[in-house]
C-alpha cells in the first residue's frame, strides 16, 4: 500500500534502531514513529552511515539516489511485510506464549533439538508486534523449523502477531499476574492469548494451568492437543 519514491533498491535486511552499531548499505531503514522518539529525526543520519533505502510515513528531503515507500503506518506496513515473508516460508513456524517464561523455553528447544535440524529461534526477546515481524523477517529458508516469541500486553495485540506468524504448532507456557492491569479477568487474557492458536494444527499446554488447560479442551477440541 506504499508508494515509491526514487531509485529502486535491492533490501536484504531490516533496521528501525539508528543506534543499531553495524548497518549495512543494502538495509531498508523503517523509521517509526513512537510515543516518545520519531525515528524520521534519524533519517538523514542513516543516509550518511550509507543506507540508500527507507520507509517512512512523511516527506523527507533525501538524495535521488535514495529509495523511499511512503506508508500510512510504518509498524502496519513492516508487519505486513512480515506476513508476506511468512507466506513464503516452507517450513514449521512453532509460536511460544504466556505470561512467564517464553524465552526460556524457546532456548531450551533450541538447545535439545537435533544437530540435523537446520532450527532459526526470534533473537533474544522479540516477542512484541515490533519484534516479531523483525524475527519473521530474519527467517532464512534453509530452516526447517522457525521458533518464535509472541507476547502481548494488552486486547487487540494477540490478532496483528497471529495474522503475521501463522503457527503450524503454538506452546503456552503459563498463565499468569503479567499485564492483568490491562484485562478485565484472566479469562479475558487466556481468550486473548488463543487467538494465536485458531489456526494451528498442534497445541501444547501444562494442564497445572487449571483455566488454560480447561479453556483449551473446551475451544480447541477438534486439534491435536498435548498436555506436556
Amino acid at each position: 500500500g506504499g508508494t515509491l519514491h526514487g531509485a529502486d533498491s535491492a533490501v536484504r535486511s531490516v533496521v528501525t534502531d539508528s543506534r543499531t552499531s553495524a548497518v549495512d548499505s543494502d538495509a531498508l531503514f523503517v523509521a517509526i514513529s513512537g510515543v516518545n522518539h520519531d525515528a524520521h529525526d534519524y533519517v538523514q543520519a542513516m543516509y550518511e552511515r550509507g543506507v540508500r533505502a527507507f520507509m517512512v510515513e512523511r516527506d523527507c528531503d533525501l538524495p535521488a539516489d535514495c529509495g523511499v515507500v511512503k506508508v500510512a503506518d510504518s509498524l502496519v506496513a513492516l508487519q505486513l511485510l512480515a506476513a508476506h515473508r511468512r507466506s513464503q516460508y516452507r517450513g514449521r513456524v512453532v509460536a511460544v506464549a504466556g505470561s512467564n517464561g517464553k524465552t526460556i523455553v524457546k532456548e531450551w528447544i533450541a538447545q535439545c533439538a537435533p544437530a540435523s535440524v537446520n532450527l532459526f529461534r526470534s533473537p533474544r526477546s522479540y516477542n512484541s508486534q515490533l519484534g516479531v515481524a523483525l524475527s519473521l523477517l530474519m527467517m532464512t529458508d534453509e530452516s526447517e523449523v522457525a521458533i518464535i516469541e509472541a507476547g502481548i500486553s494488552q486486547r487487540g495485540e494477540m490478532a496483528r502477531l497471529e495474522a503475521m506468524i501463522s503457527p503450524d504448532t503454538v506452546i503456552f507456557t503459563s498463565i499468569g499476574d503479567a499485564h492483568q492491569e490491562n484485562f478485565a479477568s484472566l479469562d479475558e487474557k487466556i481468550a486473548e492469548k488463543l487467538i494465536l492458536a485458531r489456526n494451528a494444527q498442534t497445541i501444547i499446554y501444562h494442564s497445572a494451568y487449571t483455566p488454560l488447560a480447561e479453556t483449551v479442551r473446551r475451544e480447541y477440541a477438534d486439534r491435536c492437543l498435548c498436555d506436556a
